[in-house]
């Protein structure tokens, strides 16, 4: 039997991800010893093209209070979502996927990196520029990330993720789901507390 396998689907333009990044991070480090912790794109809004309407801003920044609300990550509701801000999730997942081929352990310190600098600097993380500063803070030469994120095999791994989110019928985010040998045991789904969490992954573990 293979060493079980958790499966953090999310997306790192994702509130309710964001409001869960300090349990997914206690989460990698109690279990880290016990089994691995692997991160898939899930893919909220790729391909997005049409500028977000006053409507859809209201929408979002009300789920963006209750994520504030609930769990006290920061968020800069100034001057958020500006007009004409085009909500595609592509980039700053593609940029995730550049970097696993650069440097695997990068991949959850860059997606948190996008998350702050979207959620808390309200930071346009849809440019490459950025993004690239984001991976640049990491160590990574500008350069060489923009040349991994403009690759045709960063869009494919992307795709690939996505794929892998909808195979496993994951319907929103975050979702952490157990992997063992080859079946899929669903643990949480939504923003849940640590506790609720890591009880259902203990009850996994022990079945």
């Amino acid at each position: 039997m293979n060493p079980p396998l958790l499966w953090y689907f999310a997306d790192p333009m994702c509130s309710w991800c964001w409001g869960f990044s300090p349990v997914i991070e206690t989460l990698r480090d109690e279990y880290r010893e016990r089994m691995k912790i692997a991160l898939v794109l899930g893919g909220l809004r790729p391909g997005e093209t049409a500028p977000m309407t006053a409507a859809n801003r209201e929408e979002i920044l009300h789920h963006w209070h209750q994520v504030h609300e609930r769990t006290g990550q920061p968020f800069r509701f100034e001057d958020a979502l500006p007009e004409g801000f085009v909500y595609d999730t592509e980039p700053a997942s593609r940029a995730v996927a550049a970097i696993g081929g650069i440097e695997p352990a990068l991949i959850f310190p860059l997606f948190r990196a996008i998350q702050s600098a979207f959620y808390a600097e309200g930071r346009d993380v849809t440019q490459a520029d950025v993004l690239a500063e984001l991976a640049a803070g990491l160590g990574v030469e500008a350069a060489r990330f923009l040349s991994a994120f403009d690759s045709d095999e960063a869009r494919a791994r992307t795709q690939a993720h996505f794929r892998q989110a909808r195979q496993a019928g994951v319907r929103g985010f975050p979702t952490l789901i157990v992997q063992r040998d080859a079946k899929l045991h669903p643990v949480s789904s939504g923003c849940q507390p640590l506790e609720t969490v890591r009880a259902a992954i203990e009850t996994c573990l022990a079945t």
